[in-house]
């Protein structure tokens, strides 16, 4: 077949909750059943007021993180950039980024290249890395 069709929220298993945050945290990995090759996709939901509990960075892979749906921040090493529905950031491989919802919630689409493969051994990630605020 020379494409794959998943639907994101109803073929795709919730992590979200391994990562042992919010009570409503959504986290959502495509890359696998969408049989990506050289890039790699994911849907984030992080719940109103709440921050994703990780920071993380990669040595290799460039991310893009496309706001669908609601508001928040994003401190991308050292900087706080507010986002909006369809604003979307590209943030370069060794930069440390991390994301926090507004009053509405805040719903992600994470594009990444080159596709890591299983297991991820290009990300570090750091629970609270981002403390300016506690984590919820």
């Amino acid at each position: 077949m020379p494409f794959t069709l998943r639907n994101i929220k109803q073929d795709l298993e919730d992590v979200g909750p391994k990562f042992e945050g919010a009570p409503d945290l959504e986290f959502r990995a495509a890359t696998r059943a969408l049989e990506l090759g050289s890039s790699a996709l994911s849907y984030q939901y992080v719940p109103p007021g709440y921050r994703f509990p990780y920071g993380h960075t990669h040595e290799r892979q460039e991310e893009v993180y496309v706001v669908v749906r609601g508001s928040g921040r994003m401190k991308v090493d050292d900087e706080i950039v507010d986002v909006q529905e369809w604003d979307a950031v590209r943030v370069p491989p060794g930069t440390w980024r991390g994301y926090e919802a507004g009053p509405e919630g805040l719903e992600l689409l994470v594009i990444g290249a080159p596709n890591l493969g299983d297991p991820r051994g290009d990300v570090e990630g750091k629970r609270g890395w981002w403390t300016d605020l506690p984590t919820r």
